[in-house]
């Protein structure tokens, strides 16, 4: 009994000890399961929340892209952390994302990445390889990380020590792609939806 409790308790020690937890914009812990909103960490230009939307040759809202207006929320997102249902989120905890809002034409609403042929990107979608045929898709686990303003956000592939920061791209879609990046980051802020009743929100 004594050696199985070792590991669990270096398992739970670690982060407190070496990570800092994770704080939406009210300054309050983010919790898994809690639906948020994901939105730039500077009001204005950078523009709003990210959404789904139609890309390329998909019939499918089934790309993810951050709304160029600053008064759009976006669709709301929820957290979880692979194989636990509970406990606090710290900067570098592997974690799921999916919206809490699905298209009925999506096999899920969980963010995945996928390789657009037409514009040569790993960007941001949902759902799995049969919502996006004939393009590339990668399984992994995404992190936050803290950065200039707020966080950001980092994909890890699965079984692989490539991991790379969540950018933007414009494509002229309505919105800016998020995509994996090697230069600036998309820098962003969680805000709780049940405390953010005032402002538009988009929906799918």
């Amino acid at each position: 009994m004594k050696s199985a409790l070792v590991p669990l308790f270096l398992f739970f020690a670690f982060p407190l000890a070496f990570a800092q937890q994770v704080l939406d914009s009210n300054g309050n812990p983010i919790f898994p399961g809690r639906e948020y909103y994901i939105l730039p960490a500077i009001f204005g230009p950078p523009g709003g929340g990210v959404k789904l939307a139609t890309t390329g040759n998909s019939k499918c809202p089934v790309t993810v892209l951050q709304d160029y207006s600053e008064v759009v929320n976006g669709i709301s997102v929820k957290f979880t952390i692979p194989g636990v249902s509970t406990l606090e989120i710290y900067e570098g905890t592997p974690l799921e994302i999916e919206f809490t809002k699905k298209p009925k034409c999506a096999d899920s609403s969980k963010w995945i990445i996928f390789v657009d042929n037409e514009i040569a990107k790993a960007c941001v979608g949902i759902g799995g390889p049969e919502d996006h045929p004939g393009q590339q898709t990668f399984p992994g686990t995404f992190s936050i990380k803290k950065y200039k303003f707020g966080y950001k956000l980092v994909f890890c592939v699965a079984g692989s020590p490539t991991c790379l920061d969540i950018g933007r791209f414009d494509n002229g879609e309505g919105g800016r792609r998020l995509n994996l990046t090697e230069g600036e980051a998309f820098d962003i802020v969680f805000v709780e939806s049940s405390s953010y009743n005032n402002v538009i929100r988009s929906v799918v």
